[in-house]
């Protein structure tokens, strides 16, 4: 299968406990596997102060945290994220695989805040300049499974705490975006048994290829 020169930019996206890191390196190697250069990285973070942002983000506190701020927190980790390491890495030809990007946000702060789309979209404009994944592979599971996983791993973090409400539109939030734009999401049902989530990642990948070739 012929491997095309440019870089590509891949996020994988979800709730809580859908398996984004074993799948992820999954991903990771099937690029290795093809030649491809691969960057690896998440968010919020990916950079020494997106990282710092993303401690205030995630670190449970008494102080309620607004949702502007949230938002605009969510941003400016994103933009240090763009300059420093997803635009130099696709420039150079290399492919990005990143742990969520901005259809997280349209997800967990738009449908699971109620933050107005509109303002989101705003944010988005002035900070991505253009940039879209070329690829999104949305792993998709019931919110019911996913959290019981989520609290078997590590001890909750601030939106870990979150209500099942908050949650279930969170994961119609993503499933909305998936359906408006369908040539760039591939939904992953992540309900089934790995080796059939990563059969699907496959077939996903490959047919990404194939039309990128």
């Amino acid at each position: 299968m012929a491997t095309p020169s440019k870089g590509r930019f891949i996020t994988v996206e979800g709730t809580e406990g859908v398996g984004k890191s074993t799948n992820i390196t999954y991903l990771c190697q099937l690029l290795q596997d093809r030649g491809v250069e691969v960057v690896l990285t998440r968010e919020p973070g990916g950079t020494p102060l997106a990282e710092e942002l993303r401690g205030m983000l995630l670190q449970p506190r008494e102080e309620s945290v607004s949702e502007d701020t949230e938002l605009l927190l969510m941003f400016a980790a994103r933009a240090q994220h763009i300059k420093n390491v997803i635009q130099p890495a696709l420039a150079r030809g290399a492919w990005v695989v990143s742990d969520r990007f901005t259809d997280a946000t349209f997800a967990y702060q738009g449908a699971g805040r109620g933050v107005d789309l509109q303002q989101i979209s705003l944010l988005e404009q002035l900070v991505q300049k253009g940039l879209q994944p070329d690829l999104t592979l949305l792993l998709d599971l019931s919110v019911e499974i996913g959290l019981k996983r989520a609290s078997e791993r590590s001890a909750p973090d601030r939106f870990e705490l979150e209500k099942v409400a908050f949650f279930e539109r969170v994961r119609q939030g993503y499933l909305d975006r998936a359906e408006a734009d369908p040539q760039r999401f591939a939904v992953i049902d992540a309900s089934v048994s790995l080796q059939q989530v990563q059969q699907q990642i496959d077939t996903a990948l490959n047919r990404f290829m194939e039309a990128s070739s």
